[in-house]
């Protein structure tokens, strides 16, 4: 059994045992069957609302299984590098916050919400789980495409500005949202959208040798030589793509654009 099973199972025994807990919740990779030994845990633990003033999550999550760090992140989640170095990630929430749980169902597809159950004496949850079944939001739409494509653009230019003015970090760091929204692109042509928003997960496995390939052909390490040729081959697979998704999708932008890009690109 993998370790992290037995965590996760320690966690709906605290929550059964602690009557400050009402409810308790998994997301991420172990509700969707792709749970490995490299895997986060990921909870949302929901408290009884007089009882959140005096709750401690440093002592509930030190009772689950030592840990090396616990902070917030950007996000205000609760991160936890365990002993044993398995992340964590707890959202502790007075029960009356429970609803936020219909907030997740534009973020994917949970095609099993039964795993994400792990405890509830509030008989709310399970209706709460159910409504996220079924199919996810739809992402093949002219409204997404021109959004990546439109995102493209915009992120491209920036980072060709600021690496013809000598920033190469800050022009490696946009880089990154080019690769972002090229790659949305991309899942949209080839039918894999299911990881909208953490589109280089099962990257490897989900597309095909060829778009794997343009996309790494669009990676650069902080040289100059690299990163000119990555926002070059970023232009051509846009380019590359417009020919193929125009064909299904209103595209707000003009091919042109494209070439006038590329004109700018090669403008000293």
């Amino acid at each position: 059994m993998l370790i992290q099973n037995k965590m996760i199972q320690r966690v709906r025994e605290k929550c059964i045992q602690d009557d400050s807990v009402s409810a308790g919740m998994m997301y991420g990779s172990f509700t969707k069957g792709e749970g490995d030994q490299y895997s986060d845990v990921e909870f949302y633990i929901f408290i009884e609302n007089d009882k959140m003033d005096d709750f401690s999550p440093r002592q509930w999550i030190s009772e689950v299984y030592p840990f090396n760090l616990i902070f917030y992140n950007e996000y205000g989640t609760e991160v936890v590098i365990f002993t044993n170095m398995i992340r964590g990630e707890f959202h502790f929430l007075p029960e009356s916050e429970i609803g936020i749980i219909k907030s997740f169902k534009p973020t994917g597809v949970f095609p099993n919400t039964d795993a994400m159950y792990i405890y509830d004496s509030t008989k709310k949850l399970k209706v709460l789980l159910d409504a996220l079944g079924g199919d996810g939001p739809k992402r093949m739409t002219d409204e997404n495409v021109n959004f990546a494509y439109n995102n493209f653009v915009n992120a491209w230019l920036m980072g060709v500005n600021i690496m013809k003015r000598g920033e190469l970090a800050r022009s490696l760091e946009v880089l990154t949202h080019v690769q972002k929204f090229i790659l949305r692109l991309i899942r949209v042509k080839e039918q894999t959208v299911e990881r909208w928003f953490n589109s280089t997960k099962n990257l490897e496995e989900d597309i095909s040798i060829e778009s794997y390939n343009d996309y790494v052909s669009i990676t650069s390490a902080l040289k100059e030589n690299e990163l000119t040729d990555a926002y070059k081959n970023a232009l051509k697979l846009a380019e590359k793509l417009y020919d193929v998704l125009a064909v299904h999708y209103k595209l707000e932008v003009n091919k042109d654009v494209i070439g006038n890009l590329y004109s700018y690109y090669l403008e000293k």
